[in-house]
Order: structure tokens, then C-alpha cells, then sequence
């Protein structure tokens, strides 16, 4: 294991061996893989050596399904557009999105959700307001357009000075440089796969996951069209992603008060 090129990353890894990245996370975390942590503090992983320390245990026969995210769905349904959502009656205690056409609805945050939100909020604030005076920083409950059939309101997410034209009186119509989901047991799997896609397909450069549960954090960004993990880490580590010079993210600072 001398050459860097033997070295993989954790999203990497979770494909070859049919695993979810969370669970890669967890398997780091409890030491049951092996794995380097290169000078940023980005683990990086050796495909043989960690399939060696599975075989022969319990793990080793782990497989784990990719079900696609299923929302309310039928087959001829009409699309709906943001027209549609804008007339749809508002339900206390949940809120909706549109991804492609289809209906999704999901429940409130909760605390830890909203806390990991504003702490996260406040550090990109601190950092754009120097790197990007006149971009600007906003957070859910802001509808934004992707399209004529999707709707999401992000979590947090970063607009640059040069996309000013995209931010209108009621939403924001079109992509953002950045966009951060806070996953929840509920929105998972939808952030992880239906999101994902509709991000990417809709030029968003920047797709970072923050997992309260696991304690992780992930940095995809956009390259010849599709996602890759470019930076991550995971309970107190320092996370740096490198499109964005100078800016440090200590996620033990995410998961306190």
C-alpha cells in the first residue's frame, strides 16, 4: 500500500462493497475496517486490506439494499408544477417539496436538526461575508426553483454575487453554488438519493450531507456532471473543503449548543 492511487474514499469503498456511506462512516468509527487519515484529516481507505478484515466475520456478509426513495406516487399521475405547489393548503407540522414532478412530504425538524442548522449557518455566514461580500446566505423554510417541476427548500445553502439575477421577491429560480441537507431519519434517504439527483442534474456545484445520528459531515462536489465526495469527516474532526480556501468547518462545534 505505497502508491496513492490504492487508496480509496469512503463513497468509493461503500459502492464496491455494496454498502451504505453511513455504514462505512460506522465501521471507521468502531475501528472494524482499516483505514488512513491522510494530513486534512480525509480517510481514505485500502479495498483488499479492508475486504481481509471483513471476511470471515459477521460483517463481512453484510449487503445492504438501494431501494430507491420512494415518495406518494402513481403511475399516470400529472406532474406537479410550482404552480400546483403554491396552491397546496398548508398542514401544521409538516412541509412539502416537489422533486421531478412528485409530491413529498416530510415532518417538521427537529431540535438537533435546527440547532446543527444555525450553528452550521453561522460559521458559512462569518466565512462568505469575508470570501464573497456580496453573495448571500440563506436557510429553510425559502422555496427554490429548479425547473418547472421541482421545489425544494435547502436546509442552508449559498447564493454567489454573480447569481443575484436568481434570487426574485418570493423564491430563489435556480440553482445555488452551495446547497446543505441535514438528514433525519425520515429525509434520508430521500437527501441521499432523489435530492442527490435532482441537484446534480440541475448544475448545483456544491452538495454537502450533515448526519446528526452518525455525526458525519460530507462535501460532494460536481465534476463532469456528476457528485464526488472531495472532502468528509466525522464526530470532532476538522473538515476543509478544498473549493473553498480558508474554510475550516470543526464539526465538534456543529453537534453542541
Amino acid at each position: 500500500m505505497h502508491a496513492s492511487e490504492e487508496f480509496v474514499t469512503a463513497q468509493a469503498l461503500a459502492e464496491a462493497l455494496s454498502l451504505s456511506v453511513e455504514t462505512v462512516w460506522r465501521y471507521t468509527r468502531q475501528n472494524r475496517i482499516p483505514y488512513v487519515v491522510l494530513g486534512n484529516r480525509q480517510y481514505r481507505y485500502n479495498l483488499s486490506e479492508v475486504l481481509a478484515s471483513l471476511s470471515g466475520s459477521q460483517e463481512g456478509n453484510v449487503k445492504e439494499s438501494r431501494a430507491e426513495y420512494q415518495a406518494n406516487d402513481s403511475v399516470g399521475q400529472k406532474k406537479l408544477t410550482y404552480q400546483d405547489y403554491l396552491e397546496l393548503p398548508e398542514e401544521s407540522g409538516f412541509r412539502y417539496e416537489i422533486l421531478d414532478g412528485i409530491l413529498v412530504k416530510d415532518p417538521s425538524p427537529i431540535v438537533i436538526h435546527q440547532r446543527i442548522s444555525r450553528n452550521l449557518l453561522f460559521a458559512l455566514a462569518a466565512y462568505f461575508a469575508k470570501a464573497d461580500p456580496g453573495g448571500e446566505m440563506f436557510c429553510a423554510p425559502l422555496d427554490v426553483t429548479l425547473g418547472d417541476y421541482t421545489v425544494v427548500q435547502p436546509d442552508i445553502f449559498y447564493i454567489a454575487e454573480g447569481q443575484k439575477e436568481l434570487v426574485l421577491r418570493e423564491r430563489i429560480d435556480g440553482p445555488p453554488t452551495l446547497v446543505v441537507e441535514i438528514l433525519s431519519p425520515s429525509t434520508s434517504r430521500k437527501d441521499r438519493l432523489s435530492k442527490l439527483r435532482v441537484y446534480q442534474q440541475a448544475g448545483v456545484l456544491h452538495y454537502w450531507l450533515v448526519d446528526p445520528e452518525e455525526k458525519t459531515m460530507e462535501c460532494l462536489a460536481l465534476k463532469d456532471g456528476t457528485y464526488a465526495i472531495v472532502a468528509g469527516g466525522m464526530d470532532e474532526d476538522i473538515v476543509e473543503p478544498p473549493s473553498f480556501p480558508g474554510l475550516t468547518i470543526e464539526l465538534s462545534n456543529l453537534w453542541g449548543k
